[in-house]
């Protein structure tokens, strides 16, 4: 299968397995990741993170199929690529992406669009689309002037230049770096202990970041969106055991709900 989902407790791993294609994707694997997406969200996991096998992340788009000049790029990005971004970001649980090698074109939409990102020191990452006359896609221009502004932004489009994972560490593009062998097990880490978090809570964060940088939400509408979350989240049965384990000073045991 292009994809694995693994499942262990309340977290999902799903790896991009196509590694003698560097994990590019074709049609048949967007449709498996499309349906894998759907799979870990019936089952209610609580984080999820997202790695590739092999030598890479994600090179990007296979080419192999296609038919420059011919096909409709348009409706390739709107009816293969672009709901996997989509359904990504907007995916009801804390996300995590582990990037080592190629992180190109829409792997680096597919890594971006989850919500923390760890790289390998010697990643290679960014779209190189110069070189094929293209324009970035899969949601990089939003992602790289949110993260790194409009002057980096169309510094890295206009040169193709790729990112090591130390430089977009540095950059703040990705949210650390490290050594290629440690880079798996911090991610899992990390993610399993937000999997064993308050998610429900910090899924009424996540919401709430995505409205701030498509809605461009000032202090005043946050302030009222940070409390209509409150309300959301004094509702739940973690709220409940965190006020009442921190009262009676032991750990609480949250349960996502």
């Amino acid at each position: 299968m292009p994809v694995e989902l693994k499942i262990a407790g309340a977290m999902a791993e799903i790896v991009l397995s196509r590694p003698d294609k560097l994990n590019a994707v074709n049609d048949a694997m967007a449709a498996e990741l499309s349906e894998v997406f759907d799979r870990a969200e019936r089952v209610g996991v609580r984080a999820m993170l997202l790695s590739g096998a092999g030598a890479g992340f994600c090179a990007g788009r296979d080419l192999a199929d296609a038919d420059p000049g011919n096909e409709d790029a348009e409706a390739i990005l709107e009816g293969v690529f672009n709901p996997l971004i989509k359904r990504l970001a907007l995916f009801p649980a804390p996300t995590f992406a582990a990037v080592h090698g190629a992180c190109l074109g829409v792997g680096l939409g597919l890594a971006l669009a989850c919500d923390v990102v760890y790289a390998a020191d010697d990643a290679k990452i960014g779209s190189p689309f110069a070189r094929i006359g293209a324009v970035l896609d899969s949601g990089g221009h939003s992602f790289l002037v949110a993260r790194l502004g409009s002057h980096r932004a169309l510094e890295l489009i206009y040169t193709g230049r790729l990112l090591s994972g130390a430089e977009a560490a540095a950059m703040g593009l990705v949210n650390a770096s490290m050594p290629k062998e440690n880079l798996l097990e911090r991610a899992r880490a990390v993610a399993t202990q937000v999997a064993n978090g308050p998610t429900a809570a910090f899924v009424e964060s996540k919401r709430l970041i995505r409205r701030i940088d498509e809605e461009a939400l000032g202090l005043r509408a946050v302030l009222k969106c940070e409390a209509r979350a409150q309300g959301a989240a004094g509702r739940t049965a973690d709220y409940k055991e965190g006020i009442s384990a921190f009262q009676q000073k032991r750990a609480p045991k949250f349960v996502g709900k």
